[in-house]
């Protein structure tokens, strides 16, 4: 049976090239004139939140401007409480929960208001439990997880109905033990995150099917180390912290190749201009540099050591103790 992969080609990088990556991310902000960085304002808020998580794992947050982040964030909230990703861009849930990770990062979530925002997340859950990520009304577990994340880090779980949250969440489940976007959809690594991140932080993982779901999640390891999302599919260095995390949720991280994954892993570095990619020979992105540093991270990647990163809200464990946020301890079905 011949299995959808890659293959390793040669004198691809076998250690972490630690300032380039440094580096690689300093200089994405100058970037402001060009093309690439005007079309992805929809994404900016996430792109500042991928940033500074991974200048902190890597010990270089001092490296970005403090005052000017805090300052785009805080331009970014509505009156109605949510977070833009961009000036002139309508507010979501994506970009809410990013906005309120940067400023916990840098110890400055009192400069926003806290109630309008938790309000309005409040307003966004419906009758069966779900939630939608803005007024347009799509419904996802991504953005479930992000309502329960933000309320959770702002500790605020009080403002929603957490029965029928987890309620919506289970009704999302597949045979396979794994979760999909939403009743009836296909199991996919990320919205598997994003379940087991929710049940996480409500402390109801006992419902889940550990080992049926460990299994799912172990076959996302491909022949070249890497993970895919779902079968049938090319391995992607941001399924190194999707899978991965999940993984660690389940106290199931034993059950892949650790060897192997971290050997890809470090192969989707770019050893000219630093920043990971997807897969080896792409372009690197923030958003693959993060993922690729997180997935090390839980990998317990040594020399250089990388700072310890929370598998629920992909935070750096360090920040998390600082701002007093009471981290879970998982309890799985055996």
């Amino acid at each position: 049976m011949n299995v959808k992969d890659i293959k390793l080609g040669e004198n691809l990088p076998e250690r972490l090239l630690l300032d380039q990556h440094i580096d690689f991310i300093q200089k994405y902000s100058s970037k402001e004139n060009e093309y690439e960085y005007t079309m992805t304002e929809y994404l900016r808020m996430s792109g500042v939140y991928w940033c500074v998580t991974v200048m902190e794992l890597m010990g270089a947050l001092d490296k970005m401007d403090r005052s000017a982040i805090i300052e785009f964030v805080k331009s970014c909230q509505t009156a109605g409480g949510a977070f833009r990703p961009c000036t002139g861009h309508d507010p979501h849930l994506l970009s809410t929960l990013s906005a309120i990770q940067i400023l916990i990062t840098f110890d400055a979530v009192d400069e926003m208001d806290q109630e309008s925002c938790v309000n309005h997340i409040a307003s966004l859950q419906r009758e069966d439990g779900s939630f939608t990520g803005d007024r347009w009304g799509e419904v996802d577990t991504r953005f479930t997880f992000c309502a329960v994340a933000a309320l959770s880090l702002l500790r605020r779980l009080d403002a929603i109905d957490l029965e029928r949250t987890v309620a919506f969440v289970m009704a999302s489940g597949n045979f396979d033990g794994g979760f999909g976007v939403r009743p009836g959809s296909e199991t996919h690594a990320g919205q598997v995150y994003c379940a087991l991140g929710t049940l996480g932080l409500l402390g109801r993982l006992g419902l889940v099917d550990s080992d049926r779901l460990g299994w799912w999640l172990c076959e996302r390891q491909l022949p070249s180390g890497g993970l895919n999302g779902r079968p049938e599919k090319l391995p992607d260095v941001c399924y190194s912290w999707w899978v991965l995390a999940s993984l660690k949720i389940l106290n199931r991280l034993h059950w892949i190749s650790k060897p192997k994954l971290k050997k890809y892993i470090l192969a989707c570095q770019d050893s000219e201009t630093g920043g990971f990619s997807d897969r080896p020979g792409d372009m690197p992105d923030p958003f693959h540099t993060l993922f690729g540093i997180a997935g090390l991270s839980l990998l317990g990647y040594e020399k250089p050591q990388l700072g310890s990163v929370n598998p629920i809200y992909c935070m750096s464990a360090v920040c998390l103790m600082k701002a007093g946020i009471n981290i879970p301890k998982f309890k799985t079905s055996s």
